[in-house]
């Protein structure tokens, strides 16, 4: 059984930095694509930032230039690093690992970002 178990989350005043953390327990091999999504309350859950195996990076326009995306492939873990945190930030943060033979999608518990004014 894979779970992905995540930390880091808080409350941060803006222009403030947070690292958050995923790491999967379990055996899971050959993790193609890790992820990080976010859910604000009222709004649809949205892609933040990915990375695949090769190291490929991908951010959504609002935060790149703040956020990086990162992974520890001996760890199965994954990072993102949140800086000039933003209110908008404020959201709950999950991350998801996509493993596509055979195909798995794993998702974390989510853990809260909240960044006030």
């Amino acid at each position: 059984q894979v779970q992905l178990v995540e930390s880091g989350g808080g409350l941060v005043q803006a222009g403030g930095s947070l690292r958050l953390s995923c790491a999967a327990s379990g055996s899971i091999f050959s993790i193609n694509a890790m992820a990080w999504y976010r859910q604000a309350p009222g709004k649809q859950r949205e892609s933040v930032a990915t990375i695949t195996s090769g190291g490929t990076t991908v951010y959504a326009d609002s935060v790149r230039g703040r956020f990086t995306i990162s992974r520890d492939n001996a760890k199965n873990t994954v990072y993102l690093q949140m800086n000039s945190l933003k209110p908008e930030d404020t959201a709950v943060y999950s991350c998801n690992f996509i493993v596509w033979s055979p195909y798995r999608n794993y998702w974390g518990q989510g853990t809260q970002v909240t960044v006030s004014s």
